[in-house]
């Protein structure tokens, strides 16, 4: 299947998480991100924008009743930065994940812009 995106993750926090997980999990993690480098329109049950963030998505990821999130952001449209990735446990997204995504995003942005 050909790209239409790239995907790479910034730092080590998107590997930490996936290293955590049962093969299983993982296996799964990697089919979501092939969706979201393949299909030309993602749907929104694996990925979907964070509202009242500047630009944040969340791939999500399913495996029986249990879920995961891995945040991400675009950059430059067709590349995918993928942050920290968490178990949820609950309706609501955990706030120090959405915070620590946001200080990656911010911190990917600075590093980018002193090249």
């Amino acid at each position: 299947m050909e790209k239409v995106r790239q995907v790479i993750a910034f730092q080590n926090h998107f590997e930490d998480f996936l290293k955590m997980q049962p093969v299983k999990v993982q296996d799964k993690i990697y089919k979501v991100i092939e969706a979201i480098e393949t299909l030309e329109r993602v749907p929104v049950n694996y990925l979907k924008a964070m509202a009242g963030t500047k630009g944040l998505y969340e791939a999500r990821i399913k495996l029986g009743s249990d879920i995961w999130r891995v945040f991400c952001f675009f950059d430059q449209g067709k590349l995918i930065i993928l942050l920290n990735g968490f178990a949820k446990k609950s309706q609501k997204t955990p706030k120090k994940e959405l915070v620590k995504a946001i200080n990656l995003m911010d911190l990917y942005y600075s590093e980018k812009n002193k090249r």
